[in-house]
């Protein structure tokens, strides 16, 4: 069945600084949308260690090489990928959960947890290539980026989009988006290839992005994402 409306993301690789912002203000929300007020006080985000709803992934390689005459060129390059749940059009995470509660929102095409449902066996964690669900190990549930659906609700873009300072990350139905920013320049390491899930994501590369698969450069900053 055709989603006659789809939500998605757009992302701006050139503008992104690796600042963060977007990362820490997710889990901000979803620490608080999923810990009462005592336990948010006291533990803060390190109540949920490993949880990620949002990574900004910072990706680089090239060398450096001296010439004959002691001069030296390189190669050198990094940027930015800001990766969150693409509420993709054929969602894995959807297809290998055994109780039905990945499910994909006929509304508006948002990937959601029912979480009634959930046994926490983390199969939708394994499917999905950008990492996006994620296990609650306290109370042994997966949980993911919603969209942020109770904000869209008022009117208001999720959360991510709205801290990003240098407005690096944009939301709205994906005819919008297409219509504002074009196809995009397709996915570049380290993202995994479109072709697996058909994420709602448009990207614009950094001048210097690799194409998916490269062996040039490497994710540098493993022990954040």
């Amino acid at each position: 069945m055709t989603q006659e409306t789809q939500l998605g993301f757009y992302f701006d690789s050139s503008k992104c600084t690796g600042c963060k912002t977007c990362h820490v203000a997710c889990k901000d929300r979803m620490v608080g949308k999923t810990r009462s007020k005592d336990d948010v006080t006291t533990q803060g985000v390190s109540a949920m260690p490993g949880m990620l709803w949002r990574r900004v992934y910072e990706y680089g390689g090239g060398s450096w090489d001296q010439n004959a005459d002691e001069s030296y060129e390189q190669d050198i390059f990094a940027y930015y990928a800001s990766v969150g749940c693409n509420h993709c059009s054929e969602p894995v995470c959807v297809k290998a959960c055994p109780t039905g509660a990945m499910h994909k929102r006929s509304e508006d095409g948002l990937v959601l947890v029912e979480e009634s449902l959930c046994i926490g066996c983390e199969s939708c964690s394994r499917a999905c290539p950008y990492d996006a669900p994620q296990i609650d190990i306290e109370r042994k549930v997966m949980t993911k980026c919603d969209g942020c659906y109770d904000r869209l609700a008022e009117g208001k873009k999720p959360i991510c989009v709205e801290s990003c300072p240098l407005r690096a990350l944009d939301f709205d139905t994906m005819e919008n988006l297409r219509a504002k920013y074009g196809d995009g320049d397709g996915h570049f390491a380290p993202l995994p290839s479109e072709s697996i899930t058909s994420p709602n994501l448009i990207v614009k590369a950094s001048r210097k992005a690799q194409p998916v698969g490269s062996s040039a450069g490497k994710i540098l900053n493993v022990r954040e994402v």
